[in-house]
């Protein structure tokens, strides 16, 4: 799985939508949970970096997501409560 999950990298974190990068991380992270002797060092750093890098995208993607709601609503977000029964 590594290998596909490098070839992935090529693309910039900034071309990618927000499901893309969380499908890519979620492949980065099944390859670093695989046997270390699949991921080489140099390998593994790479990967983790990237993974780095999509979950800072991926969190302003959701803020920025956030905000928009925010502004549309015209009001704090409210937390969702669980309706009791």
């Amino acid at each position: 799985m590594a290998k596909s999950t490098v070839k992935k990298l090529e693309k910039p974190v900034e071309e990618l939508s927000y499901e893309e990068a969380l499908a890519e991380l979620e492949g980065i992270v099944d390859s670093l949970d695989e046997d270390a002797s699949q991921n080489p060092l140099e390998e593994a750093m790479k990967l983790f970096e990237r993974g780095q890098d999509l979950v800072k995208y991926c969190g302003a993607l959701l803020e920025s997501a956030q905000l928009k709601v925010q502004k549309i609503s015209g009001e704090s977000l409210i937390p969702f409560e669980e309706e009791s029964e």
